[in-house]
């Protein structure tokens, strides 16, 4: 038996999300699917993070233990070859035997896109969140700052979430503007040693009325001074999320 590490990247326009479903497709029955056909083995691929409907990565880890001979290029290539053009496996390298993707992992960077200003971007329909309004990115910054170190983060979390604890220790939390000709690309970086279901979101969702000068930057102490989801802002379409990377404690798995 062997426990290989593999690096996935892909668009979840498709997909139910990362996780099984019984009645929708999902990336990692994708990838079991694809796996199957070229080993003959079932097996269960257990992902980093359980991104939504909707939500893409660029490096989602995953970790699988195998009984397949074929060298980690070979089975790199026959899986990307018995995927679609929407999921691909960008690395596969072996792993200690106790290599697990979720309990190992140490940190985990997302961002979001928002794509802001009068004039939509057609090409980015897919990819950001369309605001049609112009963002104060000095504001937004300003909020995020109340976001960064060891906090209850129980407002950012979906109604009906079931966690024992809420506190996660964000450990940065950055906002960055490119404008090019009338577009207005806005990107939200948030790096944390784990978040709560849909904190990402709800995250972005409480900084764009900040962007918008309808709320003071400090009303995001306030919001998490309350532990109540109700009066934090909108959960921000998923279509803007991207997993962008994991680290992992044992630096010799690349």
């Amino acid at each position: 038996m062997r426990t290989l590490k593999i690096t996935v990247s892909y668009d979840g326009t498709n997909y139910s999300g990362w996780q099984r479903q019984r009645n929708a497709p999902s990336v990692q029955q994708t990838l079991e699917e694809a796996w199957q056909t070229i080993t003959g083995e079932t097996l269960t691929i257990t992902g980093s993070g359980r991104t939504d409907a909707g939500v893409h990565a660029r490096g989602q880890v995953c970790s699988l233990v195998t009984q397949s001979k074929l060298d980690c290029s070979s089975l790199l290539r026959a899986v990307n070859a018995n995927s679609p053009t929407d999921v691909s496996i960008l690395s596969a390298v072996e792993a200690p035997a106790d290599f697990n993707a979720i309990s190992h992992a140490v940190q985990k960077t997302y961002q979001y896109y928002i794509q802001s200003g009068r004039i939509m971007d057609p090409l980015k329909e897919r990819y950001a969140w369309f605001v049609s309004h112009h963002l104060d990115l000095d504001a937004m910054r300003e909020g995020a700052a109340y976001l960064v170190g060891e906090l209850d983060f129980k407002s950012f979390q979906a109604a009906g979430s079931t966690r024992l604890s809420t506190v996660r220790n964000v450990i940065a939390c950055d906002v960055a503007m490119a404008k090019r000709g009338p577009f207005e690309d806005v990107t939200v970086t948030i790096t944390a040693n784990g978040f709560l279901y849909n904190m990402v979101r709800n995250i972005v969702g409480t900084l764009v009325p900040i962007g918008r000068q309808r709320k003071p930057p400090d009303w995001i102490q306030w919001v998490l001074d309350q532990k109540d989801r109700k009066i934090a802002g909108q959960t921000a379409p998923a279509h803007g999320l991207f997993m962008d990377h994991v680290v992992y404690r044992d630096d010799d798995l690349g």
